[in-house]
């Protein structure tokens, strides 16, 4: 029998509360490495000056530990909890939340979470939004992703027709990005859930943007394909970077997918603007 390995609340808030300073001032080496490639193949002169400047403001970020954006995002974070960890010292979701408000009160970042009706804002950015998920070990694996209101407005959830197979579901999410146009602030990451229920498509599309941009599914053999595919078709839109018009529309697809019902299929596009924040740590 495993023994348990514990893991104190103060652990987890300080853990929460690096990675949300770290993910809104440091653009990751993936997302600008993507963005250095398509530069170097850009043919319009404005998608080039906006490419240019996406870099610069990431420099700028990081050297002066500035937000990238001034939308410092929702909080969302995924967790890996491992079944032989045992949290002490107080409640694992409080923690968490507690790192979230220290993150963004200590970084000066924008506090954008709201009453849905009355507009009224919580002061510390929290609620958080937690996926937990229990897997085997000793050990938590923390993923932080601040989610910008922008691009979480574009993106979209669609119970397809079963008929509609692979063709309806690529031109479902090509679709889905030429509608967004400029609004997501291109050049985007693009992630699909597809399959298993309405909710759980939508929490594959946010996990799929965790992967490091251009990185295909490795789960299963068809789906590098068609993420080249539909990567293609989106950037032959012309919505370009910043929509000043180009070839680079969104840096990456990203699909995940698990079985559904006979009777559906879903399909959600979540979209991800180029500051593509995530940082991750294993306590």
């Amino acid at each position: 029998m495993s023994s348990l390995r514990e893991v104190s609340c103060d652990t987890i808030t300080e853990t929460v509360r690096r990675l949300f300073l770290e993910a809104n001032t440091d653009l990751g080496a993936d997302v600008l490495s993507a963005i250095e490639k398509f530069l170097a193949r850009e043919e319009s002169d404005l998608g080039r000056y906006a490419l240019d400047k996406i870099v610069e403001n990431a420099t700028i970020a990081r050297e002066q530990s500035a937000p990238l954006c001034q939308d410092t995002g929702l909080a969302v974070l995924f967790v890996e909890l491992g079944q032989d960890v045992h949290i002490v010292g107080g409640n694992f979701n409080e923690a968490v939340q507690e790192g979230v408000r220290r993150a963004y009160e200590e970084g000066f970042f924008r506090k954008s979470i709201c009453d849905p009706l009355t507009r009224h804002n919580t002061g510390d950015n929290t609620p958080a939004v937690i996926h937990a998920e229990i897997v085997a070990g000793h050990n938590i694996k923390i993923m932080a992703m601040p989610k910008g209101g922008g691009s979480e407005n574009m993106s979209s959830c669609m119970m397809l027709l079963p008929a509609a197979g692979l063709e309806g579901l690529k031109r479902h999410v090509v679709e889905t990005v030429v509608q967004a146009g400029s609004k997501p602030c291109p050049p985007v990451i693009v992630g699909v859930g597809v399959g298993g229920s309405m909710e759980e498509s939508a929490i594959l599309a946010k996990k799929a943007l965790l992967r490091p941009v251009g990185q295909h599914n490795t789960k299963d053999d068809r789906l590098p394909t068609v993420e080249s595919e539909i990567l293609e078709e989106i950037n032959r839109c012309g919505i370009g970077p910043q929509g000043y018009g180009g070839r680079t529309t969104a840096l990456a697809v990203h699909i995940e997918m698990m079985p559904c019902h006979i009777a559906s299929l879903p399909v959600t596009v979540n979209i991800q603007c180029h500051v593509a924040r995530h940082k991750e740590a294993v306590i």
